[in-house]
C-alpha cells in the first residue's frame, strides 16, 4: 500500500494509528430496522479486539444454537471497538438473557424480534472515529488535504487488510491459481483477493494520470450507493453534473471471464494492468468471475476533524460498505499502525 501513489501527493503528517483498540471505532449502518416480530434476533453488538467470526459462534453457542443459525453483513476490524448487528435464529427456543454473555469483550447492546437471517453484504455502511496519536508535521498543509479530501474525495484502493502482512494473500493467489487445493471458503477469499490486485492496479495508473476522479475516454459509470454501471458513452453536459454532484463515479475492473466493458483509453489501460498479472487475469477467467465494476472515486460522508491537542487528531466519517477507512487516512498521514 505505501508504493501506491496518492492523490494530493506526501501526506503532510507522520502518526500512529490504532495505539489502542478505542482509537478506532467502527459503526456498521446497517440501513434497516428490525421489524419487531418472528423467530430470529437482531442484535446490536459491541465487540473489543475480537474476531467477527468468533463472536458469531460464541453468540450461537450461548443461544444454544448451530453456528448456521447466526448471520452478520460484515467482517469487522479486530483491532478495533466495532458495534455491529448479527442475527440469531432462535426457532422456537426461548431468548437467553444477553446480559449474563461470558465474555468481557462482548457487550449485547440490545435484542430486537426480526423475520429473516441478516446476510452478508446487507449493509449500507460504516461510521468511522479514528484518533492519530503522536501526530506531527505540517497542520496548515494538513487543514488543506483534509478539505480536499471533504471535497474531492480519495482513490477507492482496497486496503492492505485485503492483501495480508506483506501482500502474502496474493502469493497464495497466484499458487492457488497455479495448482494448489484449498477449502470453498479460502478459495473464494483469494479470488477476492486477485480480483483487489487488479482493480488496485488499474486506480493507481489512473492516480498517477490524475484521472482518477475524472473520465477517460471510453469510460464506464459506477452509480453511487448501487453496484450498478453503464457505459461507455460519450461524455456530456448532463455526465458531468452528475459527476460532480458525486451521482456517479468512474470505475475500475473487478476482473472475470470474457472483455471489460470499458473501451477506448480506459480499456486499453485496463487489458495492459490485467496483463501484467497474466496469471491472476487468467485464474479469474478460469474460475468463471464475471466482469463487474467498483467505483475509482470514494468520498467521505460528514468528513469532521479537531485537534484533541497538539499531538492527537481525531476523525470522523462514514463509508459505503466495501470500503476501507485506512485509504482515506493514508492521503494525511504517514506512520505505523
Amino acid at each position: 500500500m505505501q508504493e501506491l501513489p496518492r492523490a494530493f501527493g506526501e501526506p503532510p503528517l507522520t502518526a500512529r494509528l490504532r495505539t489502542s483498540p478505542e482509537d478506532f471505532l467502527v459503526e456498521e449502518i446497517l440501513g434497516y430496522d428490525a421489524d419487531g416480530a418472528g423467530e430470529h434476533l437482531l442484535l446490536w453488538v459491541e465487540k473489543r479486539g475480537a474476531n467477527t467470526d468468533w463472536v458469531a459462534r460464541e453468540l450461537a453457542k450461548f443461544a444454544g444454537v448451530p453456528p448456521v443459525a447466526v448471520g452478520y453483513a460484515g467482517l469487522k476490524d479486530r483491532h478495533a471497538v466495532t458495534r455491529q448487528t448479527f442475527s440469531v435464529q432462535l426457532a422456537g427456543r426461548p431468548a437467553p438473557d444477553w446480559s449474563t454473555f461470558p465474555h468481557a469483550e462482548v457487550k449485547v447492546l440490545a435484542a430486537t424480534r426480526h423475520s429473516r437471517k441478516l446476510k452478508r453484504g446487507a449493509l449500507r455502511g460504516n461510521r468511522f472515529v479514528l484518533v492519530l496519536r503522536e501526530v506531527s508535521g505540517d497542520r496548515a498543509r494538513a487543514e488543506s488535504v483534509l478539505q480536499q479530501i471533504a471535497a474531492h474525495g480519495v482513490p477507492n484502493y482496497y486496503g492492505e487488510q485485503r492483501f495480508g502482512r506483506e501482500g502474502g494473500n496474493v502469493a497464495q493467489a497466484r499458487a492457488m491459481f497455479g495448482g494448489r487445493r484449498m477449502d470453498r471458503d479460502k478459495r473464494s477469499f483469494l479470488l477476492s483477493v486477485a480480483r483487489s490486485h487488479i482493480f488496485n492496479g488499474v486506480l493507481a495508473a489512473r492516480v498517477e494520470r490524475d484521472a482518477w476522479d475524472q473520465p477517460m475516454d471510453g469510460e464506464i459509470w459506477s452509480l453511487a450507493g448501487s453496484r450498478s454501471w453503464f457505459g461507455p458513452e460519450p461524455f456530456s453536459d448532463e455526465l458531468a453534473a452528475r459527476l460532480a454532484r458525486a451521482d456517479i463515479h468512474p470505475s475500475g475492473p473487478l476482473w472475470g471471464q470474457g472483455e471489460p466493458p470499458s473501451q477506448g483509453e480506459a480499456g486499453a489501460l485496463e487489458r495492459e494492468v490485467a496483463a501484467a498479472d497474466e496469471d491472476l487475469a487468467a485464474g479469474l477467467a478460469a474460475a468463471r468471475m464475471d466482469q463487474e465494476r467498483r467505483p475509482l472515486r470514494l468520498i467521505p460522508h460528514n468528513l469532521r476533524w479537531r485537534w484533541q491537542d497538539d499531538e492527537a487528531l481525531e476523525l470522523s466519517f462514514e463509508l459505503p460498505a466495501g470500503a476501507y477507512a485506512t485509504v482515506v487516512v493514508r492521503e494525511l498521514a504517514k506512520g505505523e499502525e
